[in-house]
């Protein structure tokens, strides 16, 4: 399904010339976010972080 949807992409890049123009205009209005770029970040980061278990007392 990957491989699909990249190569959808793929060939929507190359049939349509402004669209790697169009791109990288939405991923610099996109990273100029502070916080949606924090929130991606942490959505990406989340699998990695180590579980802590319940409080105990």
């Amino acid at each position: 399904m990957k491989w699909l949807l990249l190569g959808a992409l793929l060939g929507l890049l190359l049939t349509i010339p402004q669209a790697p123009a169009l791109a990288v205009a939405a991923v610099a209005v996109l990273a100029s976010q502070p916080l949606l770029v924090a929130f991606v970040l942490g959505i990406l980061a989340r699998p990695y972080l180590p579980r802590l278990g319940r409080w105990t007392r």
